[in-house]
This record gives C-alpha cells, sequence and structure tokens, in this order.
C-alpha cells in the first residue's frame, strides 16, 4: 500500500491551507461498544469495525507526514471548510459502460467522522469542532466527481481551507 502524495499549501486567499491523498479503502467508523480488557477485566471501548484503526492510523501517518512537509506551524485552528472525495472500490458487478454512483455502505458520514478523527489525531486542526462546514462525497475511480477528484484508484482526497479565505 503506498501511503500517498505528499503535497501541501500553505494559506492564501482562497487557495487550501491543507490537501492531501490518503490511498487505501477507506473504512468507516462506525459506532462503538464496551469490550473488556483481556489482562485486566475493566470495561473498554472497541471499535465494532476492526479495521477501522488501521484506516485511521494510515490517514493520520500520510497527514502527520504531510503537515510537516508544508511546515504547518500549529494545528489549524477558528472556523474551517473541509472537502473530502472518497473513492470507493467499483464493484465488479457494476455497469462498465456507463456512469455510476457508490451507493451503498458505508454510509459517508461514517467515512467522514474517520477521517475528521484522524486528521485530529495527525495535528493538523485543534479538533474536529472547528469544521463550520464539510462536502463529502462517494465516488468510483476514475469517474467524474462533482466537487473534489476521483482517484485512480481507492482512497481519499482531503482539502481544507481557513473559512475567511473562502468567498461565500
Amino acid at each position: 500500500m503506498t501511503l500517498g502524495t505528499l503535497a501541501g499549501t500553505m494559506p492564501a486567499s482562497g487557495t487550501p491551507v491543507f490537501t492531501a491523498t490518503v490511498n487505501g479503502v477507506p473504512i468507516p467508523q462506525g459506532s462503538k461498544r464496551i469490550g473488556r480488557n483481556r489482562r485486566t477485566g475493566k470495561p473498554i471501548l472497541v471499535e465494532d469495525n476492526p479495521e477501522t484503526a488501521p484506516w485511521r492510523n494510515h490517514v493520520t501517518e500520510v497527514a502527520g507526514m504531510i503537515a510537516r512537509n508544508i511546515r504547518l506551524p500549529e494545528p489549524l485552528d477558528g472556523p474551517l471548510r473541509v472537502r473530502l472525495t472518497f473513492t470507493m472500490p467499483k464493484p465488479a458487478s457494476a455497469p462498465k459502460r456507463r456512469r455510476t454512483w457508490p451507493h451503498t455502505k458505508p454510509d459517508v458520514d461514517k467515512l467522514t467522522r474517520a477521517v475528521h478523527d484522524a486528521l485530529t489525531d495527525a495535528g493538523v486542526w485543534r479538533e474536529d469542532s472547528r469544521v463550520q462546514h464539510v462536502s463529502a462525497e462517494k465516488v468510483y475511480p476514475g469517474e467524474p466527481a462533482h466537487h473534489g477528484e476521483a482517484l485512480d484508484r481507492p482512497g481519499v482526497q482531503i482539502t481544507v481551507w481557513r473559512v475567511e479565505d473562502v468567498a461565500p
């Protein structure tokens, strides 16, 4: 698995303050349940989906490297706008000669939650409550996206702006 694209931009009027491409199959962050620590027996919160942690860790790693690469001086604070374009694996049963849209699980809001928490862990922003506006969509590889960029393989394209840098 490739880590992603090491690219980013520093803030300027109307330009993104942070961009990242993370390759890999996007995994949703679902509900948590109460489990038990195997050693102590004490209750702990556990993700329902065991694939969530590796995906979040991967996004955190790539986003952290990009933040260091563009020399982001500190986690972003203040109101932010975010665009997420999730490129999902196209099922073999999907039509080959006409445009199709992912309209099955995973939910786009749960995919978004996993990426937002990973960006917080990576130190891209102080916390995800700073996000004032989010646009997220699911697409298949190589097919047009409405607002973002469909990748040529599964992954997520992340773009972040400061609200004051974006025209209303």
